[in-house]
C-alpha cells in the first residue's frame, strides 16, 4: 500500500525542489551572462589552485615531513613545531618587527589613502582630476623589483641624489639603505608611493554615491568646505572605511615578502626579518618544511581571529561589518 504525503509544501521546501521552470530560468541566466561568467573563471581557477589547493599540504605542520616519505607516510609530531616556534629566540623579534610595520601601515598609509581620495574629490576641473589620478595610479603597476631598484638608485651612499641632498643639508653621513633606523621609514614610503593612488579607487567610488543634496543643505547652513567634508563626506563613506579596515586586520602579519626581501641586507636584518621572509629562509633555504608551514599556519590563524575580532567590534559599535 502506497502512502501519499498530503501535507502542504513549505516555502523553504519549494525553493529547494529543482523544478523544470527553475532550471530553465537558470539556463537562460547563464546563457545571457555567459561572457561575465567566462571572465570570472580565471579568478576562480586562481583561488582554487593557489589558495584552496595548497591547504591540504598544511597538515605537514603537524608532521615531521620527509620529502622521500611523502605527506601521508611522514610521522606525526603534533604541536612540536608550534612549540619550537614560540620557544625560538627569533619569535619575539620577528613578531615585533611584523607588528610595527603593520601598525605603521594602518596608522600612516591607510589614512593617507582616504586623505588623497578626499582631495581628488574636491577637484572640480575634470582634466586635472583625471591627470592626477592617472599619475598616482601608475606606481601600482610597477613590480616591487622596480621599486626596490629605484630606491637603491635614489639612496645609494655615493651616487644617490636623495642621499647627497639630505646629507648635504643636514651635514650627516647616513647610509639610508643599511641603517636599521631608516629601514621602516623607507618601507612605509615605498608602500605609500606604490599603493596610495590605487587604494583611492574604492573611496572615490564611495564618494560618488554621496547625496549632493546634503552638500547643498550644508552650504545653506553656512558650512565651509572643511566642515562639509567632516560632517557630510566622512560619515557617508564611514561604512566603506570600516569594511576596508576590518579586511586589513586580516593582513596584519602579512607584510609582503617581495618588498621586505628586496630591501633586506646583512646590516638591517635585525629589524627587517618578518614572518614572510622568515618562512622563506626556514623553509626554502634551510629545508625546514614542517616548521615553516607551522609558521605560515600560525600567521593565517591569527589573521582569521583578527578579522572576526575586528568585525565583532564594528558590530558592537553599531557599524557596518563584512558579515
Amino acid at each position: 500500500m502506497v502512502v501519499l504525503d498530503t501535507r502542504p509544501v513549505t516555502q523553504t521546501e519549494a525553493l529547494t525542489v529543482p523544478t523544470p521552470k527553475r532550471r530553465r530560468r537558470a539556463r537562460v541566466h547563464f546563457t545571457q551572462f555567459k561572457w561575465l561568467y567566462l571572465m570570472l573563471l580565471p579568478g576562480i581557477i586562481y583561488f582554487v589552485v593557489f589558495r584552496y589547493g595548497p591547504m591540504g599540504g598544511a597538515v605537514i605542520a603537524f608532521k615531521d615531513y620527509v620529502p622521500f616519505l611523502g605527506i601521508a607516510d611522514s610521522p606525526w609530531v603534533g604541536f612540536k613545531h608550534f612549540e619550537d616556534l614560540f620557544a625560538s629566540p627569533d619569535f619575539g623579534r620577528i613578531m615585533a618587527n611584523t607588528l610595527i610595520l603593520a601598525l605603521l601601515s594602518v596608522v600612516v598609509a591607510f589614512p593617507l589613502t582616504i586623505v588623497v581620495a578626499l582631495l581628488l574629490n574636491e577637484l572640480r576641473v575634470n582634466m586635472v582630476k583625471r591627470s592626477v589620478q592617472t599619475l598616482i595610479y601608475i606606481p601600482h603597476f610597477l613590480s616591487w623589483t622596480v621599486v626596490a631598484s629605484l630606491t637603491y638608485l635614489l639612496f645609494a651612499l655615493d651616487i644617490g641624489p636623495l642621499t647627497q641632498l639630505i646629507n648635504g643639508l643636514f651635514g650627516t653621513d647616513t647610509s639610508f639603505l643599511t641603517d636599521p633606523a631608516w629601514f621602516r621609514p623607507i618601507i612605509v614610503l615605498q608602500d605609500i608611493w606604490k599603493n596610495t593612488g590605487w587604494g583611492t579607487i574604492i573611496f572615490l567610488a564611495a564618494l560618488a554615491s554621496v547625496d549632493q543634496e546634503q552638500y547643498e543643505a550644508a552650504i545653506i547652513d553656512g558650512a565651509g568646505r572643511f566642515q562639509r567634508v567632516w560632517h557630510v563626506t566622512l560619515p557617508a563613506i564611514r561604512p566603506t572605511i570600516i569594511i576596508l579596515l576590518v579586511l586589513q586586520m586580516g593582513q596584519v602579519l602579512n607584510t609582503g615578502f617581495e618588498q621586505i626581501y628586496l630591501m633586506t641586507n646583512s646590516l638591517n636584518r635585525q629589524v627587517a626579518d618578518v614572518f614572510d621572509t622568515y618562512v622563506y629562509f626556514m623553509g626554502i633555504t634551510q629545508g625546514s618544511y614542517s616548521y615553516s608551514t607551522a609558521v605560515g599556519l600560525f600567521k593565517a590563524v591569527v589573521g582569521v581571529v583578527l578579522i572576526f575580532g575586528a568585525n565583532w567590534l564594528a558590530k558592537r559599535f553599531n557599524q557596518t561589518g563584512i558579515f
